[in-house]
């Protein structure tokens, strides 16, 4: 009779041997593949945020809209004069984007195209405050590209600029006479030099900003400069500013 000898250990299963080096640990798991985190689109270029806004991602649209709301808000505070529709204003423009975000071609940077829809929407506003059906810079456009000169303006009084544009800007009470004078310039000049000087744009985006040619930019521009220091030039020169 052998039936001690039945295979006793049939039911255990058998010892693993080690592999390779046995004190190596084991190994984890390969990590999942990183989602795309609000950090992470923070470090996206413009066009990156459009690319992904365009396949459906909400989180890259806001990512833009915290990136420029500010700067569109201010932008339409100083072309309007009013904050209320400023924030009207704000929000049309990133409706608009929103719903033209496949017009986006990338020709201009993604700031020139969302700066000429925010100014395309300030302008509409102007229309209709002044009841008008359009804006008449295509006429004044020819006029002073026929006539008008960077000599047709002399500046009646212009102070020397003792310090650097960097401190100047540092100091409040000036950037408050700044401000001021810039709400005085006519509008055509402060929407150029917001455009340019405040927001960055280059001359072409400008022009395509405002449907005006690139000479005609740099001319409202430089009699926009100029008329703001002739303005600040009797605050410039007294000692506190010195």
């Amino acid at each position: 009779m052998h039936e001690g000898s039945d295979h006793p250990h049939q039911n255990n299963p058998p010892t693993p041997q080690p592999s390779g080096n046995p004190s190596s640990p084991p190994s984890d798991p390969s990590p999942a593949p990183p989602s795309t985190s609000s950090t992470t689109f923070d470090t996206l270029s413009d066009e990156e945020l459009v690319q992904h806004a365009r396949k459906g991602s909400l989180e890259a649209f806001e990512t833009l809209m915290r990136r420029y709301e500010d700067r569109v808000y201010q932008l339409a505070v100083r072309i309007l004069h009013d904050v209320h529709e400023a924030e009207d204003v704000t929000q049309q423009t990133f409706l608009n984007i929103l719903e033209h975000l496949d017009d986006f071609r990338g020709d201009s940077s993604f700031a020139g195209w969302l700066f000429r829809i925010a100014t395309n929407a300030a302008l509409k506003v102007l229309r209709k405050r002044r009841g008008l059906d359009t804006i008449t810079w295509d006429e004044e456009t020819r006029d002073e590209e026929r006539h008008e000169t960077l000599a047709s303006f002399k500046p009646t009084r212009i102070a020397p600029w003792q310090r650097s544009p960097e401190e100047l800007v540092q100091n409040r009470e000036l950037l408050e006479l700044l401000e001021k004078a810039l709400a005085e310039l006519d509008e055509k000049h402060r929407i150029v030099f917001l455009l340019r000087d405040v927001e960055g744009l280059s001359i072409k985006e400008t022009a395509e900003a405002l449907g005006i040619s690139e000479a005609n930019v740099k001319v409202r521009l430089l009699r926009a400069r100029l008329q703001l220091r002739e303005r600040l030039s009797q605050w410039l020169e007294t000692p506190h500013f010195a």
